[in-house]
């Protein structure tokens, strides 16, 4: 019994030694799965980190494709007419006879009979017909008011020997051609003799004959110098060293400080003009505006500052700029204060302040919307592709009313029976697709885009005086900009407003085709005698007759064709381009 007491006391020390082992064994195992564990979740930190690395190695490469393209690659947003199919044969040919007969209705005369020029310039489905001559790109003739000096050219006797008989040939005539030769600009100067009178009996009560006032109080510049300097900086984008140098190459030293001063009694001479164009602008039906960044000089670095532009409408063709010192929604709700109609803008949430007030409608630009989707053509393609293809269709359509030369509720109603059921189409096919897309990604940044935006993007079809786009002021924002890599920077905030003023008057100058030489030497002429008047009589002057499209009906042949002749030649192009493509 002694025996089987102590066999059964070893068996349970080993049982006890077995099962403290197995709890040593299990304690360990506990510790390695906690270790594995804690191993996972670094593991899958360290993947959730990589994900995370890739994605944003991913956005700075497009970032940085986006910033090259932008620097060095083109501008326009093309797409390859043998990839998509903007509309059918059936369609442009519908399209285009509508459009045609409704050209043919608005210009029909009292007999009943229609002159529709554009219904001999097109037919087939919008192609140019074989009866309209094709224009070259020969040489244009020189203005007449250049002046001619002529050369003669004429044979030595040994030259006009005729070889069959030996005797002098006569002259029956000669050949003309004629040469453009450049000659520098001339500089003069104006001597004001003001005659003095006195009395011969009593020798006194000495008269001077007054004269005129000029644009500067006893100033250097005449009115033809000092429009040149204003020109020449704010639109030719000389700055004033630039100008000091060649002013140096004519024997004239005039330092830019001096030239500082002209361009600042400049703006302050055009003040009560540029406030005008402000109220005009302000009483348009739509407005369009956008801004940009300027530089300014303050302690210690310089400070970002913005100019504002604000376009009106056909019956108030003028833009004027605000400089500001900061981009706060305040900036174009002072401007806009009073404002009733449509502001086509982008989707800049400063203008939320403008929108809240009930009087004004919101517009978006297509062109904003259609450069998210082509940043994202290299992400995705074939959807990027199919909705540049829909707005590419509008686009076709708008110029398709361009040349039909269709406004007002015809231009609505063209938009509405054409541009509304692609619209309606597009945002189906949005609705759709963005469902199998990534959020953040460009290609979803668009879909998110377009759909936000998508009310607003539509309201062009609402009103014929709308545009597809905000171009129109995008295309304002280029004076400041190519300003700013040439004098880089504005010297003060009353700088600022003074570059304001001049950029105004350069940029409604364009925009209504005055030559802005010509209208700003009549400014600087014409604005002191009405501004001294007008102090005179204590009344306001009236300045309208001299608003650029106003004065240009008095002087005619100051009108500015350069933009013209580029759109047409723009026009030319595009149709060769297309003859091209249909012959291939």
């Amino acid at each position: 019994i002694a025996k089987r007491d102590d066999a059964i006391a070893e068996r349970d020390d080993a049982i006890a030694e077995r099962e403290a082992s197995l709890a040593e064994r299990e304690s360990v195992l506990a510790q390695h799965a906690a270790t594995i564990t804690q191993h996972e979740t670094v593991i899958d930190s360290l993947h959730e980190t990589i994900e995370k690395q890739l994605r944003k190695l991913e956005g700075l490469h497009q970032q940085l494709a986006r910033l090259l393209r932008k620097q060095y690659g083109p501008q326009k947003e093309r797409i390859d007419p043998d990839q998509l199919t903007l509309f059918s044969a059936a369609e442009l040919e519908s399209l285009v006879a509508e459009l045609q007969q409704g050209v043919t209705d608005s210009v029909s005369t009292d007999d009943g009979s229609a002159e529709d020029a554009s219904a001999d310039e097109y037919d087939d489905g919008g192609k140019a017909s074989d009866r309209k001559k094709r224009q070259g790109h020969g040489r244009r003739p020189l203005p007449d008011h250049l002046p001619r000096e002529e050369v003669i050219h004429e044979l030595t006797d040994e030259e006009r020997t005729c070889p069959c008989c030996g005797k002098l040939r006569k002259e029956i005539g000669s050949e003309v051609s004629e040469q453009l030769e450049f000659v520098p600009a001339s500089l003069k100067v104006i001597q004001h003799h003001r005659k003095k009178y006195a009395c011969d009996v009593c020798e006194e009560h000495v008269a001077i004959a007054s004269k005129p006032p000029q644009p500067i109080h006893k100033g250097l510049p005449g009115p033809g110098l000092l429009a040149h300097t204003v020109l020449s900086k704010y639109g030719d984008y000389l700055p004033l060293y630039r100008q000091e140098d060649i002013l140096s190459r004519h024997g004239i030293i005039i330092r830019r400080s001096t030239l500082c001063d002209w361009v600042a009694s400049a703006a302050d001479l055009l003040k009560p003009l540029y406030d005008l164009m402000g109220d005009r602008v302000r009483s348009s039906h739509v407005i369009h505006t956008d801004d940009t960044g300027i530089k300014m000089l303050d302690v210690g670095q310089c400070r970002n500052c913005k100019f504002w532009a604000y376009a009106g409408d056909v019956a108030n063709p003028y833009a004027v700029y605000e400089f500001s010192l900061t981009r706060e929604g305040s900036e174009p709700s002072r401007f806009l204060e009073g404002f009733k109609g449509y502001l086509q803008s982008d989707a800049f949430s400063g203008y939320d302040q403008v929108y809240a007030t009930g009087k004004v409608i919101e517009v978006a630009c297509m062109a904003h919307c259609r450069r998210y989707w082509w940043e994202s053509i290299e992400t995705d393609s074939r959807r990027a592709q199919e909705a540049i293809s829909y707005i590419a269709r509008l686009y076709a359509l708008e110029a398709q009313f361009d040349e039909a030369k269709l406004e007002g509720d015809a231009r609505r109603d063209a938009r509405g029976q054409h541009a509304v059921p692609i619209l309606n189409t597009f945002e189906a096919w949005l609705k759709k697709e963005q469902s199998h897309v990534l959020p953040k990604s460009p290609i979803g940044k668009a879909f998110t885009y377009t759909l936000n935006q998508w009310l607003v993007l539509c309201r062009y079809t609402e009103d014929g005086a709308l545009s597809i786009d905000n171009n129109l002021a995008e295309r304002l924002m280029k004076p400041p900009a190519i300003g700013r890599k040439n004098f880089l920077f504005v010297g003060s905030e009353t700088g600022g407003d003074r570059a304001a003023i001049l950029l105004s008057i350069i940029a409604s100058a364009k925009l209504c085709e005055v030559e802005p030489w010509a209208w700003l030497n009549h400014l600087f002429r014409e604005l002191p005698l009405q501004l001294a008047a007008a102090s005179e009589s204590q009344k306001p002057p009236d300045l309208a007759n001299l608003l650029p499209d106003n004065w240009l009906k008095s002087y005619r042949q100051h009108r500015w064709q350069i933009d013209e002749i580029r759109k047409k030649e723009r026009q030319r192009s595009r149709q060769q381009k297309i003859s091209k493509r249909k012959q291939r």
